[in-house]
């Protein structure tokens, strides 16, 4: 079975220096019919123009990862982090018992454009940690890359869920296909270009929840980055 969420479908809110739209429910979007996919609670895309931000608030008992497609994330937090994120960079921060952070835009005439993900642990009162790391972007050309995963294979991110997150970078033309595992699920994400999904063609900000399904096979139309979550 395969669920489409098209782009134009997402929540859309405007708040002069921040563009974002919201694959499942958050903030002052409500959809009760949009509420996540499995672990997966939210999958934002934001633009944030130069020089702004979100100012210092707090999480709890979330796995928040931050995925940049253009731009750099400036990032400070209360276990004392402060750096910075950049494209083939990903993010994790595991909110745990409670953490405070701040994401800006530091570039004084550059937009950032990134994906803020959020997925659920798999229990509460974890310590609040944090991680990031460089991924080679050419590894992923043509083939599925893990950045995370429960248990930090291949030099992925560890988060605290049954949950592996993979991207690909496809030419155009190239194809590729993922083979999910007896009772798992996914949520395809197309950060850039457009993807052809069984006859249909996906195009950035367009997803797609797997269930029941054994082989996921893409074509791209035009270069592609997408991002895959396996999950339990």
């Amino acid at each position: 079975m395969v669920a489409i969420r098209k782009s134009a479908e997402r929540g859309h809110r405007q708040h002069g220096w921040l563009d974002t739209y919201h694959t499942f429910s958050f903030g002052d979007y409500i959809d009760p019919q949009q509420m996540g996919f499995r672990s997966l609670r939210v999958l934002n895309e934001d633009w944030i123009e130069a020089g702004q931000g979100f100012g210092e608030h707090g999480h709890r008992d979330m796995e928040i990862l931050t995925y940049v497609l253009e731009g750099a994330v400036a990032h400070r937090d209360s276990l004392g982090n402060g750096s910075v994120i950049r494209p083939g960079e990903l993010q994790r921060m595991s909110a745990g018992t409670g953490i405070l952070h701040s994401e800006a835009n530091p570039s004084r005439d550059e937009p950032l454009h990134l994906l803020q993900i959020w997925l659920r642990p798999d229990r509460k009162g974890y310590e609040p940690s944090y991680e990031q790391k460089a991924f080679d972007l050419d590894k992923a050309r043509g083939r599925w890359q893990l950045v995370a995963s429960s248990d930090g294979r291949d030099g992925s991110l560890v988060i605290h869920q049954d949950a592996r997150l993979w991207m690909v970078r496809l030419d155009a033309g190239g194809t590729i296909r993922f083979d999910l595992e007896p009772g798992r699920h996914a949520w395809l994400q197309i950060a850039r270009g457009t993807v052809d999904l069984e006859s249909t063609e996906l195009q950035a900000g367009d997803g797609a929840a797997f269930s029941d399904t054994q082989v996921i096979e893409l074509r791209a139309g035009q270069p592609a980055e997408l991002l895959l979550f396996d999950l339990a």
